[in-house]
């Protein structure tokens, strides 16, 4: 990703994890930034060597032109309507919020300010995954028919994790991820089945796992698993995707390439993806896509229509937890 050229001016809100990889990100890519935070701010300047601490959101807001909002879900909407009304273009971090209705009138409130705003769907910039997406598009595996997700870590230490009225739980604020990619890959969806186990429900030591399955409107069927794990556990993190013509895999524990089976004689049923590199961060090129498009450049692959159709079937996902059935998933309202 090409380095920004006119110095943006970025106001991170937040100091906590996710800020300590948006943080070096937008300094990589010249942006002039700031950073609030109750709690860290200094802390976060020091260990990246880069940016200034604001004092107080109203500073921060009145000396940048992007709000990157870090902060933990429950306190994004006040944030994102707080920039918003200061004219301020936003990123935000997945889930744009705990619930469709709210994460809805906040691309209201952004649209009606004439600003900007993206979710942070990272998943969709990781190379691996954007060499998928761009190998079914071209045809590699014929039609998708069958998606499988899965995703693993350690369990968040912080205790809002384990609250579901503040974090979503694992659905809404890991899954939500993979949710968001096989609807990118595979269409929207009509319903979907989840469970869940816990091992230490409203704790931050148990182990939790949970698998969704989505019915996509063209037939397609996506499988997502999710684990917070115990500490020191390696984060991992894979996909299948089975289509008429082959079937191609990757697990980021068992090989570093993207491999694509298709059957093909000449190459021995198996190929590398070509001109797949695996080095850039992906933060990077998120957040250069966001601040290409910031200035005229054009849309980034993820949009604030995204991050509430996510949210909607994290929520969909979540209302299945807790009826035992299958539940619906109403994309009506979702902005163009």
């Amino acid at each position: 990703m090409i380095p920004i050229k006119t110095t943006l001016r970025v106001g991170v809100v937040g100091a906590g994890g996710i800020a300590n990889a948006h943080l070096p990100a937008w300094l990589h890519l010249g942006a002039d930034v700031r950073v609030h935070s109750l709690h860290g701010a200094p802390e976060l300047v020091e260990r990246h060597g880069g940016g200034q601490v604001a004092c107080s959101l109203d500073e921060l807001l009145a000396g940048v032109d992007v709000v990157d909002v870090c902060t933990p879900t429950f306190a994004h909407p006040e944030i994102v309507l707080a920039a918003a009304a200061a004219g301020r273009h936003v990123v935000c971090e997945k889930p744009l919020a705990l619930d469709p209705d709210t994460a809805e009138s906040m691309v209201a409130a952004c649209a009606a300010a004439g600003v900007q705003l993206y979710p942070g769907h990272v998943v969709r910039f990781f190379p691996e995954y954007a060499a998928m997406q761009r190998a079914v598009a071209d045809g590699a595996i014929g039609t998708p028919a069958v998606l499988t997700f899965h995703r693993c870590g350690s369990r968040p230490l912080r205790g809002w994790f384990a609250d579901p009225a503040l974090s979503g739980g694992i659905i809404m604020d890991q899954m939500i991820h993979d949710l968001d990619f096989a609807r990118w890959l595979g269409g929207e969806v009509d319903s979907v089945h989840a469970r869940l186990s816990d091992s230490a429900p409203g704790t931050a030591t148990g182990v939790v796992s949970a698998h969704v399955t989505a019915r996509h409107r063209n037939g397609v069927i996506s499988n997502v698993t999710g684990t917070w794990a115990r500490p020191g556990t390696r984060f991992r993190y894979g996909f299948r995707v089975a289509g008429t013509d082959g079937l191609l895999a990757y697990d980021s524990a068992d090989d570093p390439s993207l491999r694509t089976d298709t059957g093909a004689p000449d190459a021995g049923g198996e190929r590398l993806l070509p001109d797949v590199s695996l080095v850039e961060s992906p933060f990077i090129a998120e957040l250069g896509e966001f601040a290409a498009a910031f200035a005229g450049g054009p849309p980034p692959r993820v949009d604030a229509a995204d991050g509430v159709a996510a949210v909607r079937l994290a929520a969909a996902a979540n209302a299945s937890l807790a009826s035992g059935r299958p539940e619906a998933v109403e994309l009506a309202g979702v902005p163009a």
